[in-house]
């Protein structure tokens, strides 16, 4: 009996301090709840006390529950996470108005519990005020000169290609998991931070694939949003904890790659990301208040392996998905492919323009895959909008499905429907809600080459290759339901098998 006693005593101060946890904020919640405050916020679904409205959210894709709720609340309304306001934009109008029109006001970044941890206030994606603006500055010009959008990245794509085509054909017919697309787009972005490609087997590139795998996964995890929203909770949970352990060793290899740069840098000569954040901070450093300081520069090139990593990557994974599941569909993105560049010739960007079709099954991947429901802003000051006043500091979700799946701007929106960005004499329409890269001064910094590697590698692998089903699978039994990670990604267990022409 005595060995339990210390069990016992551990269970009853577990016990105690939830309990104590739980009392406070019902004391907290109930001293402020008469207290009339100066903002007029938004109307919304009534509160309970702690929780807030998250008894009528799907935890898993809180997007349709936000969507669902905008039919009762309209284009704008407040949603309590927990003890947290947030403010919801729904509809392209709404959403461009607050991101293009008032970027001055809501171009901040909520302060997530989780991404704080990792970032510290520092980056480019999840920082705010002046670090963001510089930093963000820095980045896209750094990446330009890098030659994003330029014939220079579209030859290494169209390298990149191959070795990905030969990945696909050594398993002569075999199946395989879809993730194993990530490795092309993943290397892209690698070329441009670390200056070469990686070798599929690379134990180094192998360890950095995994982890980024794993903290994506664990980014959606439930237990993670319990603490974003709870962080006093942190004792309780493990999750944030394993997401900053993977963080770390991920850290670990590029904190190697910016000292080997920085020990033979030539600023003459500057061929990489890093060697280019790492020239830019070395210039800056006889300035005190320089904000490319150590912490900013490993934060900013963590942002790009992160982000350039897991959304091409999870992309072309759903387009292929898609291609298995509307056979019809593919064989005629392959008639086009053909009847344009035929067997032999790799495809370039500039063919886009002569492939309508193509181009827009692409674009409605990225419209039905809808991989980023919201990232949620912030605030930089009190703000008054739509008649509302909002204080400094509020976070603000603009909900891209509410504009990628809104019936008045697409016929079919929840089903995968290559017409919708087709008119009718077959040609290739742009669309303004097409906003898969959001919107306003937050747009997505990669987009210019996301579009770029999403065209040649997708056009590329339907030139070589046939996706079908694996063997006793048919297209009806292909799941589209999204695995809610940080991405929204197709379910890990699916295999495909690709066919040679």
């Amino acid at each position: 009996m005595a060995h339990l006693i210390p069990f016992i005593t551990d269970s009853v101060s577990i016990s105690l301090i939830l309990s104590t946890f739980l009392l406070l904020l019902f004391l907290l919640h109930f001293l402020t709840r008469t207290k009339k405050s100066p903002y007029n916020f938004p109307p919304g679904p009534a509160p309970l006390p702690l929780i807030g409205n998250l008894h009528i959210l799907d935890i898993k894709r809180q997007d349709l529950s936000l969507l669902k709720l905008s039919e009762e609340y309209g284009p704008i309304f407040t949603i309590h996470l927990g003890m947290n306001k947030a403010v919801v934009l729904t509809g392209l109008e709404t959403i461009k108005e607050a991101l293009v029109d008032g970027a001055d006001m809501f171009s901040d970044r909520a302060a997530l519990p989780i991404f704080h941890a990792i970032q510290r206030g520092n980056g480019v994606f999840f920082a705010s005020g002046e670090m963001w603006r510089t930093t963000r500055r820095f980045t896209m010009s750094s990446l330009r000169n890098l030659g994003m959008g330029k014939k220079l990245i579209e030859d290494k794509i169209m390298e990149e290609l191959q070795y990905l085509t030969d990945k696909m054909e050594a398993y002569a017919g075999r199946q395989f998991k879809l993730r194993e697309f990530a490795c092309g787009p993943t290397n892209i972005t690698f070329a441009m931070i670390f200056g070469n490609r990686f070798a599929y087997n690379d134990p180094v590139y192998m360890k950095l694939l995994d982890l980024i795998d794993d903290i994506v996964i664990l980014l959606g995890s439930p237990y993670l949003q319990l603490f974003n929203l709870y962080p006093i909770l942190a004792m309780f949970l493990k999750t944030h904890q394993i997401i900053l352990e993977k963080i770390e060793k991920i850290c670990n290899v590029l904190k190697a790659d910016i000292q080997a740069k920085r020990r033979k840098i030539d600023v003459n000569c500057l061929y990489t990301f890093i060697e280019t954040i790492v020239a830019k901070q070395e210039e800056e450093q006889k300035n005190k208040e320089t904000l490319f300081h150590e912490d900013n520069v490993l934060a900013t090139v963590l942002d790009l392996v992160m982000a350039g990593t897991e959304t091409t990557a999870t992309t072309l994974q759903w387009g292929i998905l898609l291609m298995m599941k509307y056979p019809q569909v593919q064989k005629k993105v392959q008639r086009e492919i053909h009847s344009v560049l035929g067997s032999g010739r790799l495809p370039r960007f500039e063919d886009r323009n002569a492939m309508p079709y193509t181009h827009a099954v692409i674009h409605e991947v990225q419209r039905f895959a809808n991989l980023i429901p919201h990232i949620p802003h912030a605030t930089s000051k009190d703000t008054y909008f739509k008649g509302y006043h909002i204080p400094k500091g509020t976070t603000v979700i603009p909900l891209l499905t509410s504009v990628l799946y809104d019936k008045r701007h697409w016929e079919t929106p929840f089903q995968f429907n290559p017409n919708h960005f087709l008119d009718a004499e077959g040609k290739f329409v742009k669309k303004e809600a097409f906003v898969p890269f959001s919107a306003g001064r937050r747009l997505c910094l990669g987009e210019g080459l996301a579009k770029m590697e999403l065209f040649i590698f997708f056009t590329g692998l339907l030139q070589r290759f046939t996706f079908t089903p694996p063997r006793g699978v048919k297209e009806c039994q292909l799941d589209l339901d999204a695995d809610p990670c940080f991405t929204l990604r197709p379910q890990p267990h699916l295999e495909c098998c690709a066919v040679l022409k």
